[in-house]
């Protein structure tokens, strides 16, 4: 197993919450500010200090077939984990916003497990863990390496961020990602730990709801925005890129489909959450191209190829291009996969020999 390392991930890209930060508008530009100085502060906290490993918690646990789900509920404060108001086999709770939480860790649970055999996050029956009501005004939801986090956002630009089961998913694939490829979160290999987590966002919304390629919207946070945002639909569009919102508040999605505009910046991690969009857009040509459900065919070979231990945690595009053709050639043989594999990353650019 690889080295361990934790990043602090999040699902509102900072150049966004930038955006929302310079809006003259204080009730836009407050809670951006707020939200933007207390992840800087978390991410220089994670840099700097140790962080417990999950597997301490995850190994002498018996692996489970269901999920095994708590929810804390931070009561608008920023300590973690908070007062724990639900566990696994409790009744519904009254507060909406804890039956989304638990909900959508269930949903994840399930594709990983039902699909691809994986017991959690860690595949050792780790707990999944939430907590809910973080802060005041929060703008943002993230995996810290241990749980989940979710803000309830502002209500002008966020809504509450329970909302999207892509984003539970997303942040949660951070974990998988943690535990397997462990991708360095910078420059292209922190663009598929992005894409990656968005990839299994978008499979675990379509196994949720039963929806084949051709049905999903493909779009990652849809319902997220608030009504403060007049043009936008998502944070982010797998079908394409750079169109998921074009808004005065908001500011225009920089997303690149292709390699040929791909984004070059010391920002954002080397542009983790932008060029995210090419791997992104791969993964979407190759699941409408086989049709069906996503998670049967190009699910599979994406998570072979994050899982199969021969991705560097270092990856730029091209390898991961390339172990993806691996994989379906060993999971499909010569036929429709591995062609459509090979056509989607000639289509966004990127070399697969």
């Amino acid at each position: 197993m690889k080295s361990e390392k934790t990043v602090f991930c999040t699902i509102v890209p900072p150049h966004v919450l930038d955006k929302l930060a310079q809006a003259e508008d204080p009730r836009f530009n407050e809670p951006a500010r707020r939200t933007l100085e207390h992840d800087g502060a978390l991410r220089t906290r994670r840099r700097i200090t140790s962080v417990r490993s999950v597997y301490a918690d995850s190994s002498a646990t018996t692996p489970s077939d269901t999920a095994q789900r708590t929810i804390y509920d931070a009561q608008h404060r920023e300590t973690l984990p908070g007062k724990k108001v639900h566990a696994e086999g409790d009744a519904p709770a009254k507060d909406a916003t804890v039956n989304r939480a638990h909900a959508g860790l269930g949903a994840t649970f399930d594709l990983f497990f039902k699909v691809f055999g994986r017991r959690s996050i860690d595949d050792c029956g780790l707990p999944l863990d939430a907590t809910v009501h973080y802060g005041e005004g929060y703008c943002n939801a993230f995996w810290d390496g241990e749980r989940m986090v979710f803000g309830d956002g502002d209500n002008d630009t966020f809504v509450d961020f329970t909302v999207a089961v892509d984003v539970i998913g997303h942040e949660l694939t951070h974990g998988v990602v943690q535990h397997t490829a462990n991708l360095e979160y910078y420059g292209q290999s922190g663009a598929l730990n992005e894409s990656c987590a968005d990839v299994f966002g978008s499979l675990i919304k379509q196994y949720a709801l039963g929806q084949s390629a051709d049905q999903a919207d493909w779009l990652i946070g849809q319902g997220l925005l608030g009504p403060g945002v007049d043009k936008g639909t998502a944070l982010r569009s797998m079908k394409a890129p750079g169109t998921a919102y074009d808004d005065d508040v908001l500011g225009k999605d920089p997303q690149p489909a292709t390699m040929e505009h791909y984004v070059r910046t010391n920002r954002d991690n080397g542009g983790v959450h932008i060029n995210s969009g090419i791997p992104n857009h791969a993964f979407y040509l190759l699941a409408t191209d086989l049709g069906g459900n996503a998670w049967e065919r190009a699910g599979k070979i994406w998570y072979a190829t994050l899982t199969g231990g021969e991705l560097s945690s270092d990856a730029d595009f091209a390898e991961f291009a390339r172990l993806t053709v691996a994989s379906a050639r060993a999971l499909f043989g010569e036929g429709d996969e591995l062609q459509a594999v090979l056509k989607a990353w000639s289509q966004v650019g990127v070399p697969t020999t």
